[in-house]
């Protein structure tokens, strides 16, 4: 059910094109401290609500991590694998079309579950405006040598979410050499988690994808896990291994658990077995604020997602400000590590669930936000 607040959400577009087979979503939840942001989700299964849960995580994502952009999400109803490019590209190029009015006035797209650089070209391209969205190629520029696109290939979700591990052990005293870590989902956002969570010196120990869960005790290789997808389809080819199924990774023992892929993959089904001692949601809405209840009152640490996964977004602003990839990386890590050490310390401080403290910090800043845009409207008017 879609809610409508005091935030928003201020609009909800449908689009359809029964010719080509076109069935999409626009949620522009608030642009209170800028244009919306929020990537494309393309599934065979995304529904306006879910589009809303997730323009209103953007909301107070952009919000925590202090950058001009407001909270919005778009999806189109289809299954990318089943598709040709021909007919991906025709999809994107007529949803960019038919959010031309809004893009990038209000609305600034980027990829998501599905997209990538190539559906960023084919939206920038068809939009006719290189700054209706980020994510695009690094060949595409405003003018050659500046303003290019960061393309999410980069690692930028995965990077940040491995800074928001190393804040979150330092936290509690763990040291994240030899600390066990198990990733959920091993596509843009996980492969990345768990090759810097590896160069810092942790123990991967299980890695999952659609085919189910490879597990070693002894540590997994990133890099070999992944020529071994690539090459095979599928982590679950890894070997020395033990293959399991994939929700078995949730109630293994370790110390960090990472959850990288789908929503809703922590439950009231499964919550009691969950064994980590830190959970860092790197994909936006694993669980429910009820599910990180559970955990919080059981001393598990969970950072949420719109803390832990705000290097995609950050890096956007990058991208949008014109930053080169080096200069992206040093802003994601500054501000990812500055968010969660503010939102840790301050739920230690108050006894208070990290969501809680979050969600109060952005809230705080959207509404100054919205009062300072309410003057000005007046004072026009």
């Amino acid at each position: 059910m879609m809610v409508f607040d005091e935030f928003g959400p201020e609009k909800v577009l449908e689009v359809y094109e029964p010719r080509i087979g076109l069935h999409g979503f626009l949620v522009i939840d608030n642009t209170a401290l800028g244009p919306g942001k929020g990537g494309i989700r393309m599934t065979s299964t995304v529904t306006a609500e879910e589009t809303f849960r997730l323009a209103r995580t953007m909301t107070w994502k952009c919000a925590l991590s202090d950058i001009p952009f407001g909270g919005a999400k778009s999806g189109i109803v289809a299954e990318p694998k089943d598709l040709s490019k021909e007919e991906k590209k025709t999809l994107i190029e007529a949803f960019a079309k038919a959010l031309k009015p809004l893009s990038p006035r209000l609305y600034i797209a980027g990829p998501d579950v599905g997209t990538g650089k190539d559906e960023m070209r084919w939206y920038a391209d068809a939009n006719g405006r290189l700054t209706s969205c980020t994510g695009k190629p690094a060949n595409m520029c405003v003018k050659p040598g500046e303003k290019c696109g960061i393309p999410h290939e980069f690692g930028s979700t995965g990077f940040g979410a491995a800074q928001a591990a190393l804040e979150a052990a330092d936290h509690i005293g763990m040291d994240i050499k030899g600390a066990e870590v198990a990733v959920e989902g091993f596509g843009n956002v996980g492969t990345f988690v768990a090759e810097h969570l590896y160069k810092f010196g942790a123990r991967v120990i299980a890695v999952s994808d659609r085919k189910g869960v490879i597990y070693n005790e002894k540590g997994l290789d990133p890099a070999k896990l992944l020529r071994i997808k690539e090459s095979t389809g599928s982590v679950v080819n890894y070997t020395p291994g033990k293959v399991l199924e994939g929700k078995d990774i949730f109630e293994l023992e370790m110390d960090i658990l990472i959850p990288a892929a789908l929503s809703d993959v922590i439950t009231s089904e499964n919550v009691d077995k969950v064994r980590a001692k830190i959970v860092i949601e790197a994909s936006n809405i694993p669980m429910k604020p009820d599910m990180e209840r559970v955990l919080f009152r059981r001393g598990i640490l969970v950072v949420p997602d719109f803390v832990a996964n705000a290097g995609g977004v950050i890096s956007s602003y990058a991208e949008y400000r014109g930053y080169n990839p080096k200069q992206m990386f040093r802003t994601v890590e500054t501000k990812l590590r500055n968010n969660v050490r503010l939102v840790l310390e301050v739920s230690k401080q108050k006894g208070l669930m990290p969501r809680d403290v979050a969600l109060e910090i952005a809230e705080k800043r959207v509404r100054k936000a919205m009062e300072r845009k309410g003057k000005r409207l007046r004072v026009k008017s």
